[in-house]
């Protein structure tokens, strides 16, 4: 390899606000990007590396195959040399359904299904017998779900009133709708007998019906007789036998209101047939081995020493074994994929490919230290550094101080974000960057300062003998009238206790980790509701319709028909993204740009940034929304700004300034520090200040040191994950917290104040 191969080489590369950006970044070397949110992070790694690579990668297949991989469109760059294939961990949640498990993730699931097919006793039969998302192996009773969805017939049925007065409280069902006269009109039925006098005949007749039975309803159009249905059958036929996701948001939140969720009573839970629940290994069959903790499993697979069944379980083992190291060993295999956090999710991903032994590939990670508590970045810079010394090249886009120190080169981004930022503030080692003088090195330079003086609770808020997931019957005071922090290791019930908080005090406003849906059509504007104002302001001063103040009603463009960009599919080929040549890539038709509020069409308006919209607007709805953007660091933002160009800090920013405004005195937020860099934290703990200043409760789970140290209050959980978490370890100020024996939290924030 020459010394020019030996480089990545991005030459003039100008996605989204890149400002001409040439790189050499090294192979075979661990590279961490930084620089302030919308800063160009992000458009350097993914949206040109990582594109370009994955296009080029699909370019390799034939017509037929390229045809149905996804189609990546040529980033905007003069020149990218000497890429490799790319593989990419980003943020975005596993997700997954009720199926999905962290051992069907991670592969491990099936492998455990091949150790009980060829060692369980007796044997069930060939894999799929052990697997609950297969006929053969899932439980009848809930259809591999491990839980059944019931009527509750508690609150459907009143015993003590009549049919007459209303005894079938189901709204659709009761008296006087056509459906609630199948009961009240029944021959066999007294209408005026309380429900709970019935015999027990008449009980069965009422849910269940009986054959040939007719009844006689009225309804708008006439009077008919058909055949009568038990209320048990119909409320079955009409809401548990269909998709309620196929109903109205309406329909879909009043079924759910009379319905119990609970364990299948078939299977108690376990998913599997009878045929797999009777099949064991060493006395635990497949269930029980996936309700325990991976730590756990772990020596109970090594115990299995079978010439056959040996080698399979080996493989399980190895896979666990990585797992464990990346700091997730309280996870159970059976743990359902979308209860998950963001950062175990991402490390699940990453697991997947530390048992490869393929190298010279370029890995992109997208802030990984991402819900990691500071005792676990370690774990994940070992990670990093393991995936780098197999002939790797190792991207990261990353904030953490401990992730950027074992990087073996940075590059910085900004010197701002959005119009602001897109150049290469910064290039060298990490003790160089720390010396640089730029916005990153001067905050990695400083350290953590506590606060010594806390404000003063104005009453208490509390959450008594929470026993949800792991909790151990914890009971906690959270101070009314100030910012208090939740913190303590992954896995340490963190989200639960705040969960139970939010279910204790439902009048919270909570902002927690789910993304911010984008679009291509979604902006600013749009996603903190303000276009509707702008609409009315723009048709009150010039006489038009509000509709033609909409790209996506009637003032769209025709041309573009209101994208402002026009894509051309070319089947197996890149698709081509050009500017619509009408309207310029403003959106709307020219009749519409003709039409001005203060010298300004409404393109004009979607092309100011949140700053200079706020010196424009005098409505007072407008303005309020605006300030929230500014509170949040984001005025730099222009109003109409697709959100799908937007980073991981901005999204999460943005979607804070639309809830943190509400009304409301008290604010949960999950982990607000996600995706902001070390000044941008800065900027957040004045939010959450002026938040409390003005009368709030805000209540944080976070793991972020400067927010931790700036908190009035501390709740830390621990000391462990899983089985070792569940209970409160500290309660009290930060200052007091760094004198607080057995919390790894306390342990690390001595650290930082150095």
């Amino acid at each position: 390899m020459t010394q020019q191969d030996s480089f990545i080489v991005i030459t003039g590369a100008t996605e989204n606000n890149l400002r001409d950006v040439s790189l050499r970044i090294p192979k075979g070397r661990l590279t961490v990007f930084t620089g302030v949110s919308g800063s160009g992070k992000s458009s350097v790694v993914f949206d040109t590396i990582a594109v370009e690579s994955q296009r080029q990668l699909n370019e390799t297949y034939t017509w037929f195959v390229r045809n149905r991989l996804p189609k990546y469109e040529r980033p905007h760059a003069r020149a990218l040399e000497n890429l490799t294939p790319v593989i990419v961990v980003d943020q975005r949640p596993v997700g997954g359904h009720s199926r999905s498990t962290v051992g069907t993730m991670t592969d491990v699931h099936s492998v455990l299904r091949v150790l009980f097919s060829r060692h369980g006793t007796p044997s069930a039969g060939p894999a799929t017998a052990y697997s609950f998302n297969d006929p053969s192996g899932m439980c009848p009773g809930c259809d591999g779900l491990g839980r059944t969805v019931r009527p509750d017939w508690d609150r459907i049925l009143d015993p003590d009133r009549s049919l007459a007065e209303g005894a079938v409280r189901f709204p659709p069902f009761a008296p006087g709708t056509w459906q609630g006269q199948a009961y009240t009109n029944s021959e066999d039925l007294d209408p005026l007998k309380p429900v709970r006098a019935f015999t027990a005949a008449e009980r069965e007749f009422l849910m269940r019906g009986r054959p040939g039975s007719k009844v006689t309803v009225q309804g708008t159009g006439g009077t008919w007789t058909t055949e009568y249905e038990g209320l048990a059958d119909r409320f079955e036929r009409l809401y548990l036998k269909r998709d309620l996701e196929g109903m109205s948001q309406k329909t879909r939140d009043l079924v759910r209101e009379f319905l119990t969720e609970g364990v299948c009573p078939d299977c108690g839970g376990a998913r599997l047939g009878r045929a797999a629940l009777a099949s064991r290994i060493d006395g635990r069959n497949i269930a029980e081995l996936s309700a325990m903790q991976v730590c756990d499993l772990i020596p109970v697979l090594r115990e299995i020493d079978d010439p056959v069944a040996g080698p399979v379980a080996a493989a399980a083992v190895a896979a666990l074994e990585r797992i464990d190291r990346i700091g997730l060993g309280y996870l159970s295999l059976d743990r359902e994929t979308s209860t998950l956090s963001g950062g175990e999710g991402q490390r699940l991903k990453t697991v997947r490919h530390l048992g490869s032994s393929l190298s010279g590939m370029t890995y992109v990670f997208d802030e990984p230290s991402v819900g990691l508590h500071p005792r676990d970045v370690h774990r994940l810079g070992e990670l990093l550094l393991r995936l780098r010394d197999k002939g790797n090249t190792v991207l990261v886009v990353e904030h953490d101080p401990d992730v950027v120190a074992l990087a073996d080169h940075v590059v910085d981004m900004g010197p701002g974000g959005g119009a602001e930022g897109g150049t290469v503030v910064f290039e060298g080692t990490p003790a160089e960057l720390a010396a640089s003088g730029t916005l990153t090195g001067r905050c990695l330079g400083r350290r953590t300062e506590v606060k010594t003086e806390v404000r003063a609770r104005s009453g208490e808020l509390w959450v008594k003998g929470a026993d949800r997931n792991n909790l151990r019957d914890v009971t906690v005071c959270f101070p009314a009238g100030v910012l208090t922090a939740v913190t303590g290791v992954a896995g340490s019930g963190k989200s639960t206790l705040v969960a139970e908080f939010t279910d204790a005090h439902p009048e919270a406003v909570v902002v927690d980790q789910s993304s911010v849906g984008i679009s291509g059509r979604s902006t600013p504007a749009t996603y903190l509701g303000i276009m509707d104002t702008v609409r009315k302001i723009f048709a009150r001063e010039t006489g038009a319709e509000p509709g033609l103040f909409s790209f996506n009603s009637t003032g769209a463009c025709a041309t573009c028909g209101g994208r402002g960009i026009l894509s051309t599919d070319l089947a197996f080929m890149d698709p081509v993204t050009t500017t619509c040549p009408d309207c310029e890539g403003r959106r709307f038709g020219e009749e519409v740009l003709r039409l001005t509020v203060g010298g300004r069409s409404v393109a004009d308006v979607l092309e100011m940034t949140a700053g200079e919209a706020l010196d424009f607007f005098h409505d007072p709805g407008v303005r309020r929304r605006l300030r929230a953007l500014r509170d949040v660091g984001l005025t730099y933002l222009t109003l109409g700004q697709p959100l799908s160009t937007l980073s991981g800090g901005e999204r999460q920013r943005l979607k804070l300034a639309t809830r943190l405004h509400r009304d409301g005195a008290v604010f949960v937020l999950d982990e607000p520090t996600t995706g902001l860099h070390m000044a941008d934290v800065d900027g957040l703990l004045g939010l959450l200040d002026r938040l409390v200043d003005a009368g709030g409760t805000v209540i944080v789970v976070e793991h972020n040191l400067q927010v931790v140290a700036h908190a009035d209050h501390v709740v830390d959980l621990g000391p462990g994950g899983g089985r070792d978490g569940g209970r409160v370890v500290f309660e009290g100020t930060p200052a007091e917290l760094l004198r607080a024996p057995g919390s790894y939290t306390g342990e690390h924030l001595r650290r930082a104040v150095g």
